[in-house]
């Protein structure tokens, strides 16, 4: 386990919606991947993020201390979102999460949360923010949950969604928007009733999400 001086050295800057960081590590045995749409970048050099096509296994500390993987939600549709309690963006979403974690809870949806960040920090933040969804703590050994993925570069916060047999669907990169969360979980819950692949779920969104980021700009903008 990484000690702080290490784990604050790899915050190498501002991050998406100008508060979040970039951590940077290599992917080692990526799995089978394919191109994730990439939300708006801070820097139009970023590299290309390629994402494992299933849930890959790893363990990590739950908030009682018992190791826990992915694959402990069998059956669900799982909101993977990584954050730290550092990030400004992380932390402006989690009602969010909170809400989504509820209103599908009966559509089989499992919101877990991936703390990359010092354990006893997490487990404050939560207690103070009633964070009611599961969560899973990991200073370096997060970091490489994260690179399980298949995920190069990432701007916290960082969302993965999949349907209900562990195929990913969709990734975000930064904060998530209701909107947004609505467009990608009503896809995810066509691809369980088999009306559509996960390709096409994704090619679904990402032919929306366009149009929504424009239409909050002009609400910005107005």
């Amino acid at each position: 386990m990484m000690n702080r001086a290490v784990l604050a050295a790899v915050i190498l800057g501002a991050g998406v919606a100008g508060a979040a960081a970039y951590w940077f590590f290599g992917v080692r045995n990526p799995a089978p991947a394919l191109p994730v749409a990439a939300a708006p970048a801070t820097s139009p050099d970023r590299p290309t993020t390629r994402l494992a096509e299933t849930v890959p296994t790893f363990q990590l500390l739950d908030r009682q201390g018992q190791l826990r993987s992915l694959q402990d939600w069998p059956g669900k549709s799982l909101v993977v979102n990584f954050w730290a309690t550092w990030c400004a963006p992380c932390r402006r979403e989690i009602p969010l999460l909170q809400q989504i974690a509820r209103e599908r809870a009966n559509d089989g949806v499992e919101v877990v949360g991936i703390a990359v960040d010092f354990r006893d920090k997490v487990l404050a933040y939560a207690d103070e923010m009633q964070i009611g969804y599961p969560l899973l703590i990991g200073e370096q050994d997060a970091l490489d949950a994260a690179a399980a993925f298949g995920v190069d570069v990432i701007g916290f916060p960082f969302t993965i969604f999949t349907d209900n047999r562990g195929r990913v669907v969709f990734a975000h990169i930064g904060e998530l928007h209701r909107a947004q969360a609505e467009v990608i979980l009503d896809e995810v819950a066509a691809v369980n009733a088999g009306e559509q692949s996960p390709a096409e779920a994704r090619e679904m969104i990402e032919n929306s999400l366009p149009a929504l980021q424009h239409k909050s700009a002009g609400k910005s903008a107005g």
